[in-house]
């Protein structure tokens, strides 16, 4: 074989190496984001708002983003860090509560304090317009958010009923951020911090009492099945949580343009308020297997509420003070978050 036969040969075979390894290429998605958060698969939140924006992405995307979902903290590390682990690149995209990481964005607290929330839709929005003009670009500078919302009604459930604010005092109740806490000390209860997922195990072997939790997370933890008595209130909710939905910032800036967009186009206020809203629907189906199984639902009416409200109505002035030891006018945030939510409502 002379040497022109031999070079014809390796050059077709390293061309047909390059179509096999080019097409394999081809085949795969160019970007696979990792996103990790700390509820199970089946809850709320990962089932019906993170596995449907993912696929949402990977289908806008042609398939050049594929979205790996690890719920459960199936990554490591505990929920507290998970805004960390964004921060640093070590997962890609992350769902957390913002309050799992006290004093880190204080200006979001305003929407956690007592009775502020009417609606997780609306609330939401006025959360996204509150961020997207103080808060992008200073306590969030080292993400890219892709949605900031609340849940619906918050409310107790516990061991014992609990009617009155006399019924919380010396109660052990988990809260879930220093907001939360800060009103559970206001009422006389002893606040508990720990994360969610820490709830069931909490509330079995009797280091809580009660827990702060919306119904519909209290689904997937069996909450209903660990206390008989849930204590709802009628207007403003009792509180709410925050929670952002986060991408690493240099993951996001390294996409192409067009990829880019497809994360534009699937985030922002739109998806905020979609989320919270099917946060607050699926309170329903839980509250009603809760109510099925034989439970005790306390309906406070609105005087019965609004005792709660006024007991409560100190860690207003606790708060704004805090934040303005941070430098910001504490006063001012109330009353913007509430024109805020005011103008949202009105708009539904």
């Amino acid at each position: 074989m002379n040497r022109f036969s031999i070079k014809t040969i390796l050059a077709a075979a390293l061309c047909t190496a390059a179509v096999s390894v080019g097409g394999s290429v081809a085949m795969a998605a160019d970007v696979t984001l990792k996103l990790h958060q700390m509820l199970p698969g089946q809850a709320t939140v990962p089932k019906k708002v993170l596995e449907v924006w993912g696929a949402k992405v990977e289908e806008q995307s042609g398939g050049q983003l594929k979205i790996q979902h690890f719920p459960s903290m199936q990554l490591g590390g505990r929920p507290p860090e998970l805004i960390d682990q964004a921060v640093d690149g070590a997962v890609d995209i992350i769902w957390t509560v913002i309050g799992y990481t006290p004093g880190r964005f204080p200006r979001t607290e305003v929407f956690e304090l007592p009775f502020i929330s009417a609606d997780a839709g609306a609330t939401s929005a006025a959360l996204w317009e509150m961020f997207e003009k103080d808060m992008k670009d200073e306590e969030f500078k080292d993400l890219h958010v892709l949605g900031i919302w609340v849940h619906g009604p918050g409310l107790i459930h516990s061991k014992t009923p609990i009617r009155t604010v006399e019924d919380l005092k010396g109660q052990k109740v988990r809260g879930g951020s220093r907001t939360i806490n800060m009103m559970l000390t206001q009422l006389g209860a002893t606040p508990v911090g720990m994360p969610v997922p820490a709830v069931s195990e909490a509330l079995s072997k009797g280091v809580i009492d009660a827990t702060t939790i919306p119904w519909e997370v209290a689904g997937p933890l069996k909450v209903s099945e660990l206390v008989k008595n849930h204590t709802e209130f009628t207007g403003n909710a009792l509180y709410t949580i925050t929670f952002v939905m986060a991408m690493n910032k240099a993951k996001y800036e390294a996409l192409p343009d067009d990829l880019k967009q497809v994360i534009d186009d699937n985030s922002g206020m739109a998806f905020s308020v979609d989320a919270a809203n099917i946060m607050q629907e699926n309170d329903a189906p839980v509250r009603a297997a809760a109510e099925a199984a034989g439970n005790n639902i306390i309906v406070l009416d609105a005087a019965q509420s609004a005792k709660w409200r006024e007991a409560a109505e100190p860690v207003y002035e606790q708060w704004a003070a805090d934040m303005d030891a941070k430098g910001y006018d504490g006063k001012a945030l109330i009353a913007e978050a509430k024109a805020l939510i005011e103008k949202h409502s009105s708009m539904k």
